[in-house]
């Protein structure tokens, strides 16, 4: 993978500020370690950050190319699935085999329709020297980050929030607005939000024109509602061959590739498929999981974690072949990681979720460029209690955040007039208004297609945000087979039942995988991302909490009260009646929030607007 930035500018010449590119350009250096180029012209400006991956000679950015007598210039973050198909429908001749020149290609031939075209993940700008045109898009699924910010005359861009930061043109500062998205959705966002006043995020699945005339944005994709007229075992077999399909085209890769491997379902497949791959070649896979000191011992099961990873690790990575690796975390690295996290993401996340990952791809980088990960599984086939569990899938919010009067709590008095129930609703229902239907369908089902959709457009998105930013800030490139397009166009439409077969959440993914997994493994309950469950962890960001409440300027009191503050520290988070976000973040995990926001305010000196 690798980073992108780019300014746009059409009332006056910038070619001349090529430091301030740079600037905005090397901000992004972990994304892409491997080089740099800048591209410049009277109005456009456009910096690239390399992870070489694919054509690791030929495939310098930014690129120029001249079609039908006009000069493009691309920069390009992201990995195409299939290249060779777009090589043979575009028939022109390529100088390289990177698909960053198949891209280009294709936005020449097939102009704005072009992201419709591809199979991947991706984040890029075209620029057009002739039309002076800059064009935009972002992956389906929003697996790569693309983040804007309109100017008078143009705007600026980056692949993270602190390209766009680095330009002096504009200044890190939190109004109202972003005070609702950081503490009504925090740690998601809005689909188009960046918190940050005056920046915004490209959403998912969609792209963007700028030029004399102004920005136009449009969604080019969307998962369409349709009749589902496959039999299951029909559908079985095609869910079966689309997944392995994703795997397979996602194992091509010119420099050294591994996969996570938690021994839940999904890890599993996708590592027993790369597994059986790499050997009909010669190669063998190696596989991670994450660890932390002495959790066996203090584990406790939940619904969201009926039972630990490490016994699983061991159990799939023996049954498929692999070499497999523990990276054992220790309490107090996470927590004091946590600080690293809102670096590599700009704000506030997940709390030791993200910090955890962090440290896990910092010791993965030490050999590997490529991994393959798990996520979006649950979301699309249904692996999540709100799926089954009738309070959750009938509540008229988000099912995983339930905890409105607890944000609201949390509000310093001088924001306490801010409408946080009314904006979290209004969120909510413009996101179930957007969802594609069937019409006539029955009453439960078309709930559950709007979960499912609340799940691909905020919750899979937000673990999507995590993955790629903590994977990225050590150059470390993650794929993500079940986020191909054509699984989720086609799991959009499977009925829930089918997905339930038996009674057991991702039923059908398990008969899809037989004979990829022993027995045990394919049929183990599902369990989500490990946390440290150590009272050691909790007692180290308690630590850290009270040392922040006991400072008189500390950053956290100018949004957040310092009662609640007082209060959770007292009762050890008994002011939490909810889950703060789903399975993820319970009573340590908002410590360690509370804790990022602090620093987030502080490290990026934010300027908050009253």
């Amino acid at each position: 993978m690798c980073g992108i930035a780019g300014w746009l500018e059409y009332k006056e010449d910038i070619s001349g500020n090529l430091s301030i590119m740079a600037d905005m350009t090397r901000t992004l250096t972990p994304r892409g370690p491997d080089s740099e180029g800048i591209f410049a012209s009277p109005h456009c400006l456009l910096g690239h950050r390399r992870l070489a991956v694919v054509d690791i000679a030929g495939g310098a950015q930014p690129m120029r190319r001249e079609y039908g007598g006009k000069h493009y210039v691309i920069a390009y973050n992201g990995e195409l699935y299939n290249t060779p198909d777009l090589k043979a429908e575009l028939g022109v001749a390529f100088t390289t085999h990177s698909d960053t020149e198949v891209v280009l290609a294709a936005y020449a031939k097939w102009g704005i329709r072009a992201p419709e075209k591809l199979l991947g993940i991706f984040a890029f700008a075209v620029w057009c020297e002739e039309e002076e045109t800059l064009f935009l898009a972002r992956d389906h699924m929003g697996v790569k980050p693309l983040f804007y910010a309109p100017m008078p005359h143009g705007m600026l861009f980056g692949s993270e929030i602190k390209a766009i930061l680095a330009n002096p043109e504009v200044r890190p500062q939190l109004d109202e607005d972003g005070i609702l998205q950081l503490l009504g959705l925090g740690p998601a966002r809005s689909l188009s939000g960046a918190v940050f006043k005056g920046i915004k995020e490209l959403p998912p699945a969609y792209a963007m024109t700028a030029d004399k005339n102004g920005i136009q944005t449009w969604e080019y994709w969307k998962a369409q509602a349709a009749p589902h007229t496959d039999s299951y075992e029909e559908t079985k077999e095609k869910v079966r061959f689309l997944f392995t399909d994703a795997v397979r085209r996602q194992l091509v890769s010119d420099v050294p590739l591994c996969t996570f491997l938690s021994g839940g379902l999904d890890s599993s497949a996708i590592s027993s498929v790369a597994a059986s791959e790499l050997r009909e070649k010669g190669e063998g896979l190696t596989t991670y999981s994450i660890e932390y000191e002495d959790n066996d011992k203090y584990f406790k099961s939940s619904l969201f974690q009926p039972d630990s990873d490490s016994q699983w690790t061991d159990r799939t990575s023996k049954a498929i072949g692999s070499w497999h690796r523990r990276v054992i975390l220790s309490s107090d690295e996470v927590a004091y990681a946590l600080r690293n996290a809102v670096r590599a993401n700009d704000l506030p996340g997940m709390a030791d979720v993200d910090s955890s990952l962090y440290l896990f791809c910092r010791e993965i980088k030490k050999d590997f460029t490529v991994a393959l990960s798990g996520e979006c599984a649950d979301e699309i086939f249904g692996g999540y209690p709100w799926f089954t569990n009738e309070d959750m899938i009938w509540a008229k919010t988000f099912p995983w955040a339930q905890s409105v009067e607890e944000r609201k709590s949390m509000l310093h008095h001088r924001f306490r007039h801010l409408p946080l129930a009314d904006y979290i609703q209004s969120e909510y229902q413009d996101t179930i208004r957007s969802a594609d239907a069937l019409p006539g369908e029955e009453k439960r089902a078309a709930r559950l297609r709007e979960i499912m959709w609340l799940n691909m457009k905020w919750f899979m998105r937000t673990l999507l945000t995590r993955k790629d930013r903590m994977s990225m800030a050590w150059g470390l490139e993650v794929r993500v087979p079940f986020a191909d397009r054509r699984i989720v166009e086609y799991a959009y439409n499977i009925p829930m039942e089918m997905k339930y077969k038996d009674g057991r959440e991702k039923g059908l993914l398990r008969d899809a995988f037989e004979g990829l997994l022993p027995q045990d493994v394919l049929w183990r309950k599902k369990s989500p991302y490990p946390k440290s469950h150590h009272p050691a962890y909790y007692k180290a960001v308690k630590k850290r909490l009270s040392e922040i409440f006991q400072n008189p300027k500390a950053r956290l009191f100018d949004v957040i009260s310092r009662e609640f503050v007082q209060n959770f520290l007292e009762t050890d988070g008994k002011n939490l009646a909810h889950n703060y976000y789903g399975q993820l973040m319970t009573v340590p995990q908002v410590a360690a929030y509370l804790i990022q926001v602090n620093d987030w305010l502080e490290m990026y000196q934010v300027e908050i607007l009253k």
